[in-house]
């Protein structure tokens, strides 16, 4: 079981005398008495695997302890069966399991055979009783983290899984864009297909038409789409809690006009460049030092951007960020206080923009475009493998899937 693998491998970087303690998120409520789907932690998750709300792993290099809810025939009436005391030792491969109403009097002995307690508090209930038995722990993040950073052949399964659904359901948004429609009918294309491939939404969409693609994080989706605009799509589906994230950006009417296309060539140019520099041995942020000059390079010949000013006012975010059971995945950037080198197994996306807003310093046929183009890059042994590389991003590729 490759949980019981990640286990044993987090013990091996750990003292002799260990205990890991991990915690899941607690149920959020929405309004009333309705919550919001629930969501394992993904630290909770890559350890064990199990997907129910108030649970705790507790393991050493001599058990393997799980607390989780009781058994409730009238609560799973409404809700559904859950695992219980009785069948998780068999199901999740642990040497014991006790109630979550237990964790007071049967957490403190585990502590006391300890040496060093690694743990993660999170601001939950849960979490508020461990920290009472705690006097002091150490941080599991920097081994933990490090290794969710390198992706085993099963994750990466499950994360090209994602993208493929992710691809289709972009392709379908471009074949349906057309003046009118309104950014939400766009954004439910996706909600639907991602559903009906039994997959959910790793982030909130971006569905951006026109200037509303210069506000970087816009989730409204709100608005009619207008002829003559472009339409920026950022948004990936995950599939057993990993995640995909693409974006792309088109014109409503199926055809780009010279301004747009000369922008979006020059983001195009960006990230195919950028792309080029990731394989084993490079710096991390060389993608980004890359696609920056190409952005830079290009304003400038347009007249956009004076040799002195700040690409901040047209390009103001990074230009890619770790990918796994996080859509913003965990795993540092920097050692010892300099950027780290690419390693075989990293996903990272790769996402150069330029964002136009209106202004009178600027030429009125360039207002209102923001265009990213964003892909996900498996770091392989000889170099990298673009994940969505089956998702059109040419010109001439878009303008003929949209016809």
């Amino acid at each position: 079981m490759i949980h019981q693998k990640r286990r044993k491998e987090l013990l091996s970087q750990l003292d002799k005398d260990a205990l890991v303690i991990v915690t899941t998120n607690p149920e959020q409520l929405r309004n009333g008495d309705v919550y919001y789907p629930f969501r394992a932690d993904s630290d909770f998750w890559y350890l064990t695997g199990f997907g129910e709300p108030e649970s705790v792993a507790v393991f050493s290099h001599k058990s393997y302890t799980v607390f989780l809810r009781d058994r409730d025939k009238a609560r799973e009436i409404w809700d559904g069966k859950r695992l219980g005391v009785d069948d998780a030792p068999k199901t999740l491969k642990s040497d014991q399991a006790f109630s979550i109403s237990l964790i007071k009097q049967e957490l403190p002995k585990l502590i006391a055979k300890a040496k060093t307690v690694y743990y993660n508090s999170k601001p939950s209930k849960i979490d508020v009783k461990i920290n009472k038995h705690l006097s002091n722990y150490q941080s599991l993040t920097p081994f933990l983290h490090e290794m969710r950073l390198s992706k085993d052949n099963d994750e990466i399964k499950h994360m090209q899984n994602a993208v493929d659904i992710s691809i289709k359901a972009h392709e379908m948004a471009m074949k349906q864009t057309k003046e009118g429609v309104y950014e939400y009918e766009i954004a439910s294309i996706f909600d639907g297909y991602f559903r009906k491939n039994n997959s959910q939404h790793a982030y909130t969409p971006i569905v951006a038409g026109g200037k509303n693609a210069c506000v970087l994080h816009y989730i409204e989706n709100n608005k009619p789409l207008k002829e003559g605009d472009l339409l920026l799509i950022d948004a990936g589906c995950e599939v057993e809690g990993y995640a995909s994230d693409i974006t792309r950006t088109f014109p409503i009417s199926g055809k780009f006009s010279d301004a747009q296309k000369q922008i979006y060539q020059l983001v195009l140019d960006a990230q195919l460049q950028a792309i080029q520099s990731i394989k084993p041995g490079n710096n991390v942020s060389k993608p980004h030092q890359i696609a920056s000059n190409t952005i830079r390079k290009g304003l400038i010949k347009l007249g956009l951007l004076e040799d002195d000013k700040e690409l901040s006012e047209f390009y103001m975010h990074g230009t890619g960020h770790w990918l796994g059971l996080d859509v913003h995945d965990v795993g540092e950037y920097k050692q010892a206080n300099s950027h780290r080198k690419f390693e075989p197994g990293m996903v990272t996306t790769v996402e150069p923009g330029i964002y136009i807003r209106k202004s009178d310093k600027i030429n009125p046929v360039y207002w209102n475009i923001g265009i990213r183009i964003e892909d996900d890059v498996l770091v392989t042994k000889t170099g990298n493998k673009v994940l969505s590389q089956a998702l059109a991003k040419e010109i001439d590729d878009i303008e003929l899937l949209m016809r």
